[in-house]
C-alpha cells in the first residue's frame, strides 16, 4: 500500500518557514558611496546637517521684500547679484537682488520673483533696475532650510537596499563611505546527465535526450543582481557520490548552496539522500504552479552550517521558485526586512477558464490599452513565456479569469532585482 501523500504546502507558509531560518549574516563591508549600488545598509545613515543648509531660491529671478511690491509695475534698483555657491548681503529695503537657482536667499528678502515675471532695465553703470510685473506671495519660490532633511534625522535606516536615489541622498549629507552587509557567498550547481553547456556541443551534434543548461545562466544572473558572490560548480553527474562530494566542497566556504533539478524522489534524484547524509533536509511540495518541488535544508560543516535550497529542474518552475522563495531569503540574509514583492491591481484582457487547485503564476504582458495579455503556453518548460512577459498574475487557487476582471499583477522588476 502506497503511503498517503503529504498535503501541498501553501506558498506563504513555505516562505515564512524559510525566512525564520534566514538570520542576517555576520560581518560587514565598508564601501565608497560610489560603489554601494544594490548593497544593503548595515548601519543607519544619520544626517549631521540640514538640507538645504539655508533658505535658497528654487528659481532664477529676483529676491524682494513683499512690502516693496504692493502692485505690479513697481521698479526697484538691483543692489546685488547672487549666483549659486555664494552668499549675498542683507537686502536693503526698496531694492531687489538678482538671484539664481540654488543661491542662498539674502536676509530681509521674503519672496522670489521668477525672471519671466520681471523686466530687467539697463543702466549706464551698476546693476541697473528691474520692473516687477507680478505681486509676490510671501515665501514663494523659496526652499526653506531643512525642508528636505533635518539635522539628526535618520535619512536611511539599516536594512535599506541602496538604489541610485538612496546613493544620492547619502551623498547629500556628506557620506562618502557606507557600512553595508557583506555579500552572501552562494555556491551554484545543476544536476542532470542530460544537461549540456552552450558552446561545448553545437546544436546539430546534440545527443538524443540532451538539453542545454539554461537554468544555470538565469540563476547566476539573479544571484548577482541580489549582490551575491557566486561560485559556479557547474553540472554535477547524476550519482550520489558525486552529489555528496559537491555538497561537501560547497558547504565549506559558502553561506548558501543553490541547486536546480534532482529534488524529486525518483531513482535518479540524488539531492535528497545526499543532503540528508551531510545534514538535514525538508522536501516540500508547494501549492504553486509552476514550481511544486522545492527543498530546504542545512549542510553541517566545521563551526556551523550552510543553507541548502533545491529548485525544480523545469526552467519556468526554477525561475519562479527563485523569484518567490530564494530572492526573499537572500535579501533577509543581508538584513532587508521588507522582502515581499508589490502586486498591483490590473485589468485582465484574457480568459483563464479552468481553475487549478494550486495558486498559479501566469506569465503576462501589459498591453497598450493598460490591460494584461496572456502568453499562450503556460507550461513550466516554456522559458519563452518569461522572456516575453512583463510579469505574472498571482491567481488564487480555484479562481477562473474572464476579460475585464481585476487581477493581481507582479512585475518582473519586483522579482528580478
Amino acid at each position: 500500500m502506497r503511503p498517503a501523500m503529504k498535503p501541498l504546502k501553501p506558498l506563504d507558509e513555505a516562505l515564512a518557514d524559510l525566512l525564520a531560518q534566514a538570520q542576517p549574516l555576520p560581518g560587514t563591508d565598508t564601501v565608497t558611496t560610489f560603489d554601494a549600488d544594490g548593497r544593503v545598509l548595515a548601519q543607519s545613515c544619520v544626517s549631521a546637517l540640514q538640507v538645504p543648509p539655508q533658505d535658497n531660491s528654487s528659481m532664477d529671478g529676483y529676491a524682494v521684500r513683499c512690502a516693496d511690491v504692493a502692485a505690479a509695475g513697481v521698479v526697484l534698483p538691483v543692489s546685488q547679484r547672487i549666483p549659486a555657491g555664494s552668499a549675498g548681503d542683507p537686502l536693503l529695503p526698496g531694492t531687489a537682488a538678482r538671484i539664481f537657482t540654488g543661491a542662498p536667499v539674502p536676509a530681509g528678502a521674503d519672496a522670489i520673483l521668477m525672471q519671466e515675471d520681471c523686466e530687467a532695465l539697463a543702466a549706464a553703470d551698476g546693476l541697473g533696475s528691474v520692473r516687477i510685473n507680478a505681486v509676490p506671495q510671501a515665501r514663494q519660490w523659496i526652499r526653506s532650510a531643512g525642508e528636505d532633511i533635518t539635522r539628526g534625522a535618520v535619512v536611511l535606516p539599516a536594512g535599506t537596499r541602496l538604489t541610485p536615489a538612496e546613493l544620492g541622498l547619502a551623498a547629500s549629507i556628506g557620506l562618502h563611505q557606507l557600512q553595508v552587509a557583506r555579500r552572501p557567498r552562494v555556491a551554484l550547481f545543476s544536476t542532470g546527465d542530460e544537461l549540456v553547456m552552450p558552446g561545448e556541443v553545437p546544436p546539430e551534434q546534440m545527443r538524443p535526450g540532451a538539453i542545454y543548461n539554461s537554468n544555470r545562466f538565469f540563476l547566476r544572473a539573479m544571484l548577482l543582481r541580489l549582490g551575491c558572490e557566486v561560485t559556479d560548480f557547474g553540472i554535477v553527474p547524476d550519482r550520489r557520490d558525486a552529489t555528496i562530494d559537491a555538497l561537501r566542497q560547497a558547504s565549506s566556504a559558502h553561506d548558501l548552496i543553490l541547486t536546480s533539478g534532482g529534488v524529486s524522489v525518483g531513482e535518479e534524484d540524488h539531492i535528497k539522500p545526499a543532503v540528508e547524509t551531510l545534514g538535514t533536509l525538508d522536501l516540500w511540495q508547494i501549492a504553486m504552479k509552476p514550481g511544486k518541488p522545492f527543498a530546504y535544508g542545512q549542510i553541517q560543516r566545521e563551526g556551523g552550517a550552510a543553507h541548502f535550497m533545491g529548485l525544480p529542474g523545469n526552467p519556468v518552475s526554477s525561475f519562479l521558485t527563485f523569484a518567490l522563495l530564494v530572492r526573499p531569503f537572500v535579501l533577509r540574509l543581508q538584513g532587508v526586512q521588507d522582502v515581499a514583492p508589490q502586486a498591483v491591481a490590473v485589468r485582465a484582457d484574457f480568459t483563464w477558464p479552468k481553475a487549478d487547485k494550486r495558486r498559479e503564476f501566469l506569465r503576462v504582458r501589459l498591453n497598450a490599452a493598460g490591460g494584461l495579455d496572456l502568453f499562450s503556453n503556460q507550461s513550466s518548460g516554456v522559458l519563452t513565456s518569461a522572456a516575453w512577459g512583463d510579469g505574472v498574475v498571482d491567481n488564487p487557487a480555484g479562481q477562473t479569469i474572464a476579460p475585464g476582471d481585476t487581477v493581481q499583477f507582479i512585475a518582473f522588476s519586483e522579482l528580478l532585482g
